[in-house]
């Protein structure tokens, strides 16, 4: 009886395993996790846009932060280079930035922000443009603060006539 016993909670023990190992992650809907890592992102907006250094720009970023964007076509590999990339004059200045359909999925120290960007830029000739965006950030929480590890950045084509 005793070895029955031992054997029922052996093959319980291994479906519940069995279960946990084939149960998709689930994001946990953390309020406070959403309003930290939006303000993050908004943070860099606004350094950029008060003109602040590329490296107070890149204050949230991981040393070995990763990035995709619609300007370059291959990653760019490096806090230090993203930063360097940054304190180059751009062509035109970013003068409002907004997130639109944010949402963050927090998977225990790891949030994944995204969202549609809108902004507006002013060139050198003084005209201004709307920009936009299909944004992704990734967070992971490390020593108590959220870095940013990756973003992609894609453009969003205009609509075909």
């Amino acid at each position: 009886m005793k070895l029955a016993s031992t054997l029922r909670t052996l093959a319980i023990g291994g479906t519940v395993c069995a279960f946990v190992l084939v149960t998709p992650a689930l994001a946990a809907d953390d309020p406070k996790v959403t309003a930290e890592i939006t303000a993050l992102a908004r943070a860099q907006w606004a350094s950029e846009i008060a003109g602040e250094s590329a490296a107070q720009q890149m204050a949230s970023a991981a040393d070995d932060y990763t990035e995709f964007n619609g300007d370059y076509p291959t990653r760019i590999d490096g806090k230090a280079m993203a930063t360097r990339m940054s304190e180059v004059a751009p062509y035109q200045k970013t003068v409002f930035a907004d997130m639109q359909n944010a949402k963050v999925q927090t998977y225990g120290d790891t949030a994944i922000l995204t969202y549609n960007y809108a902004g507006i830029t002013r060139g050198a000739d003084g005209k201004t443009q709307p920009t936009v965006a299909k944004s992704t950030r990734v967070y992971v929480k490390s020593g108590g603060q959220w870095k940013l590890v990756h973003a992609n950045f894609a453009p969003v084509p205009a609509p075909a006539n």
